[in-house]
Formats: C-alpha cells, sequence, structure tokens
C-alpha cells in the first residue's frame, strides 16, 4: 500500500516528480577531444542553477545534432556557423533547436603551408599547386601528388576542401589525406621538425597554431576565388582582403528547443555566456603538452570560472530571474 505525504495529493507528487525529471541534462560533445573544455563550462554552470547535469555523451557531429533535436541529448556546444549550416537544418534546424547568443567568435581556418617552402618557391595560393613540380614538393607517400593532411570523413570541412580541390582544378595534383585528424596532424609536425615540406588544414580554436606558428613556421595560402559546397553563398575574404577559403565562424551552444521553453533560465544562460577564443587555444595547449585527462579539463575549467567570477555571477543571476 503506497503511503502519500500528509498535505499532499498523488497528482501533486506526480507533477513534482515530472518537475524532477525535466532538470535532467545530458550533454553531448564531440568526439575532438579539446571541446570537452567549453562543453563542460556550460555542464557547470547548470549544475549551479540546479539542474542535474550527466557526463557528456561523445558522438561524431552528425549523431550530435540528431541527439539535441530528437531530445536524446539536451544541448551541445559546438555549433559552427555557418561550417555546420547543414547539418544544423538537417537536423530540424530552429524548429528543433534553441541557438542564441555568439558562444566564440573568430573562429577562422584554412590551408597553411611550411613558411620555408612558401618564401624559396614564393607561394602564396592554393592554386600553384596546379603545377605538378610544385604539388610534388608536398608528396609524402611517393605518388608525386601534394599530400594535403585534411580532416575526418563527416566533417562539415569535408566537403568544403573536396569541393574546392574540383573547383581550383587542383584534384589532380592534390590528395586529399583523410582519418584521425590528430594523427594525422601529428605526422604533419614530425614532418616540419625533419625540416621537410608540410602541407595541412587547420582551425583555431585549436592547439596547432601554437606549435606551427602562422607567420614564423607556416604561412597561410590565399584561394583563387571564394567555392563554397551545396550552393552555399558567403564572403571568405577577411576584413584585411586575404580569402582563405572559409567563412570566418563563430560557435554557438544549441540546446533542445522544448528543453529550453520548459526551462527559461537554462535557455537565458546559453545565450548569454561567452568564452574568448584566446581562452580555448591557451586551454587547449595545456592538453597538448600533457594535462588532458578529464580531471585535467575539469581543473581547468573550474580555474577558468574562478578567474571570472563577477562574469559568471552576472550570468547566473540573469538565468535564476527568467524563471
Amino acid at each position: 500500500m503506497r503511503t502519500i505525504t500528509k498535505g499532499l495529493t498523488l497528482s501533486t507528487l506526480l507533477l513534482s516528480s515530472t518537475a524532477m525529471a525535466a532538470t535532467l541534462v545530458q550533454p553531448i560533445q564531440s568526439n575532438v577531444p579539446e571541446e570537452a573544455f567549453q562543453t563542460l563550462l556550460v555542464s557547470k554552470l547548470l549544475g549551479e542553477l540546479g539542474y542535474d547535469v550527466k557526463p557528456a555523451k561523445e558522438a561524431d557531429y552528425n549523431v550530435g545534432y540528431a541527439s539535441v533535436a530528437s531530445g536524446d541529448a539536451t544541448f551541445l556546444a559546438f555549433n559552427w556557423n555557418p561550417l555546420h549550416k547543414d547539418k544544423y537544418e538537417k537536423s530540424g534546424g530552429d524548429a528543433k533547436f534553441y541557438r542564441h547568443g555568439d558562444y566564440v567568435t573568430g573562429a577562422a581556418q584554412g590551408y597553411l603551408i611550411d613558411k620555408a617552402t612558401a618564401d624559396k618557391y614564393g607561394i602564396t595560393n592554393i592554386a600553384q599547386l596546379k603545377d605538378p613540380k610544385l604539388a610534388a614538393l608536398f608528396d609524402s607517400d611517393g605518388d608525386g601528388k601534394a599530400d594535403l593532411a585534411g580532416c575526418n570523413p563527416g566533417w562539415g570541412c569535408e566537403g568544403v576542401i573536396n569541393h574546392q580541390l574540383k573547383a581550383y582544378e587542383l584534384d589532380k595534383t592534390v590528395t586529399h589525406q583523410q582519418g584521425n585528424y590528430a594523427a594525422i596532424i601529428a605526422d604533419t609536425i614530425t614532418r616540419y621538425k625533419e625540416h621537410k615540406p608540410v602541407f595541412y588544414y587547420t582551425w583555431t580554436p585549436y592547439w596547432v597554431s601554437g606549435e606551427l606558428v602562422p607567420g614564423k613556421d607556416v604561412v597561410w595560402l590565399e584561394v583563387p576565388f571564394t567555392a563554397l559546397p551545396d550552393g552555399r553563398e558567403g564572403d571568405t575574404r577577411l576584413a584585411n582582403g586575404k580569402n582563405y577559403g572559409f567563412e570566418m565562424n563563430s560557435m554557438h551552444i544549441v540546446a533542445n528547443k522544448a528543453f529550453t521553453e520548459a526551462n527559461p533560465s537554462a535557455a537565458t544562460l546559453f545565450a548569454q555566456m561567452k568564452l574568448p577564443i584566446n581562452d580555448i587555444n591557451v586551454q587547449n595547449s595545456l592538453m597538448k603538452q600533457g594535462q588532458n585527462k578529464p580531471a585535467d579539463i575539469a581543473r581547468h575549467a573550474d580555474a577558468w570560472l574562478k578567474g571570472h567570477q563577477a562574469l559568471v555571477e552576472q550570468w547566473l543571476t540573469a538565468a535564476r530571474a527568467a524563471n
């Protein structure tokens, strides 16, 4: 026989149980380890608001968006815009997702080669690699074609790179090497340290540009014109007039829309949070130096929150007032 606490009806208890269940939060993050930091910052602040936040589940980008759209996960903190535009829209877009505010701004990406080779042969534009002799400088497997250290299958950059290699008529002289990016870029850095030419794709924020410093060790290559896949229109030129082939991106926290409608405090937090891109670079560099265990990343997140305590309290105060 069930005992009902005095003063409470069964229906009240059921409603209370439903409300408690609604406070469960399931973050999801990509299989790029360096993105755990930005996810954990959000999780810790949701915990401060009283949500029961579960450890983040790892999935590739496509699964991550689908999981948030369906409600199997609550939020992701790595929505690259416009790079992930197709993933966002194919999973339901604004009808399924809550996306307000810019979590990170100024995220750049593109193609780089070592400065020594660039200076010696006057290479400034990727289209110059249509010349088989120049392309062969970056041949690492002996087939005579330049080997571009590229990105994982399924990532947003994959479609852009493959589209551009065709648009710039480079598919006959350049091979897009794909697989596990961390392993591919590690091989690239080893080649650089052996004083061999290197040709690779990367993005910021990420630790690679701290290891191979643009302007010092390597140089960005321009592209001959903007070429984006899937009929996308966008301006890839930077404010300085340079065109590196990719639009400047911002990164957003994307949450399940039904969750945010029921939880305005969480929605308000998502919309307010801002993380300086250089802070991500610094944290990613610590991971590269060996501080890459979950306990290390948690310590980095706690240090960031403590170092920005006044700002964090503003976010939390506004979030609590939204209920």
